[in-house]
């Protein structure tokens, strides 16, 4: 009966909220614990900046395309979700080691050095991560066959959002971690 769809279609959405609340609630790293803290109760949340530039990619290949969201695009936005948190939260990481080999205080052009060095570290293999991912995809996005349709859309979100996550990580990461440890 009509009725009933309307009652039990949107049971799943509230039903991943509950989850989400609940994970969030039970896994949630105390703030002296989170390593990528950036001092006296300032911190940048690595999956902040990377995820909306990652999506944002993603969902231009989809429209340049002509590709509908579906539910096939939504796997590839979960899977180019997981990537872009990892590239912020190992440019954050190595960030932090950097300065952190400078001394407990140091001065503004130790912080630009640090920086520099951090960002330098995470090039070659950054570039190595996309070219993988790119190259592993680009034959499922262009490919023919059976399910190359839907296989193609999960690798159409991914590689929009592997053009833009890494300019993000590489240049606007470190930049806002230099402005917020300058202070």
């Amino acid at each position: 009966p009509p009725g009933l769809l309307r009652t039990i279609k949107p049971l799943p959405m509230m039903e991943r909220t509950v989850l989400f609340y609940d994970f969030h609630r039970q896994y949630r790293m105390p703030r002296s614990q989170n390593v990528l803290r950036l001092g006296q109760n300032r911190s940048l949340g690595p999956t902040g900046p990377t995820l909306p530039f990652a999506l944002t990619g993603g969902i231009w290949i989809l429209y340049l395309l002509g590709f509908n969201q579906s539910v096939a695009t939504g796997v590839g936005f979960i899977a180019l979700a997981g990537v872009s948190a990892e590239f912020g939260v190992v440019m954050l990481i190595y960030l932090k080691n950097a300065l952190e080999e400078r001394g407990d205080d140091p001065d503004a052009d130790q912080v630009e050095a640090a920086v520099r060095e951090g960002a330098l570290l995470r090039v070659r293999p950054k570039a190595m991560t996309v070219a993988v991912i790119l190259a592993g995809l680009l034959p499922i996005l262009l490919g023919s066959g059976a399910s190359s349709e839907v296989m193609s859309r999960i690798a159409a979100s991914m590689i929009g959002g592997m053009l833009t996550a890494p300019l993000l990580s590489m240049f606007v990461l470190p930049a806002a971690y230099l402005l917020l440890r300058r202070r």
